[in-house]
């Protein structure tokens, strides 16, 4: 089943050593390390391609011609969805909540730039959010179209297969890893590292506010990734760090700030605010409460996000912060 996908992104992903960040956190070099899913290419990059991979193969079997999801308005999902559309010759319709900026910003810019149709359906959280994706589809059915729904974050089990076999290529790439560390929106990304590891205590997902019930989503959906992708189920109690939020799903906070400046001015790496700048800011927290112990190495699973920095909401934040 891990093999059934198309390719959309450059993998395997490059791997360093953040040895300048571990100094600064009193670690050895080699403690720390990051893997760069922001340099997947295709639409900007970004870990979401992982998924797409396998939803888009899934979507040519069963003959779709128009592929509808949604998700925030700086959604990167909705943008690598639209991007890998256009790969493959398919259309997008994408479902947005909040309302149509005065003046596209940030990943509004490039689904626009992308040509993907947006339907903006105002405030609706993470499940009402689902539904309307799920009615967007059936309209384009109705009106003799052929869609595949593609669920906020592409967290089905599918979508979720693309993280179970990155964490295989993290273990070739680092076998020493005992912890990885990843932002944690709709789940998948986080059970789909823990049924390729095998073991809910080698990753720590850091709560972005996306979804309600990650805490039950994710041990659900990473021992159905497991069985569907022929992989032992996996053992443990589920790792979530849900004190990086702050006031709510992209809002910033200070350690938000602290981590992007590290790792900014010590690794040259650019963060953004709401999904890789908490992620980091987790580990960090874990790094110095002893959570990740010493002699424990830690990888960073760097998720890309970065046009969500460039959002006209963050300009005064990232000015003067």
């Amino acid at each position: 089943m891990l093999e059934r996908r198309v390719e959309l992104g450059f993998t395997p992903t490059p791997v360093r050593a953040l040895d300048r960040l571990a100094a600064e956190l009193g670690r050895d070099p080699g403690s720390i390390w990051i893997k760069h899913d922001d340099a997947t290419a295709l639409g900007n990059g970004g870990n979401k391609l992982r998924k797409l991979e396998y939803l888009c193969a899934e979507a040519l079997e069963q003959g779709c011609d128009v592929l509808v999801t949604g998700g925030g308005r700086q959604s990167n999902h909705a943008r690598l969805t639209a991007a890998s559309a256009n790969r493959l010759g398919l259309d997008c319709h994408l479902v947005l909540a909040g309302d149509r900026p005065d003046v596209a910003t940030g990943n509004v810019l490039l689904d626009e730039l992308l040509g993907a149709p947006i339907e903006w359906v105002g405030g609706l959280d993470y499940y009402p959010l689902e539904d309307a994706i799920v009615a967007a589809a059936e309209r384009l059915a109705a009106e003799g179209r052929t869609p595949y729904a593609v669920p906020v974050g592409g967290a089905s089990p599918v979508g979720t297969l693309g993280y179970a076999r990155t964490a295989l290529e993290v273990l070739e790439q680092v076998p020493e890893v005992d912890v990885v560390v990843v932002a944690d929106g709709s789940g998948g990304t986080h059970a789909g590292l823990v049924a390729g590891l095998g073991d809910h205590a080698r990753v720590i997902g850091v709560d972005v506010g996306t979804r309600p019930d990650l805490i039950e989503a994710v041990p659900a959906l990473a021992t159905e990734v497991a069985a569907l992708a022929g992989l032992p189920a996996p053992v443990g109690s589920v790792r979530l760090d849900v004190e990086r939020i702050g006031p709510g799903y992209g809002a910033p906070t200070p350690s938000c700030r602290e981590a992007l400046d590290l790792m900014a001015r010590l690794e040259g790496v650019v963060l953004d605010p709401v999904y890789t700048g908490k992620a980091m800011a987790g580990l960090i927290a874990a790094v110095r409460s002893g959570e990740i112990a010493p002699e424990q190495q830690v990888m960073f699973v760097h998720t890309g996000g970065t046009p969500a920095l460039f959002a006209s909401s963050y300009a005064g934040w990232v000015r003067d912060g």
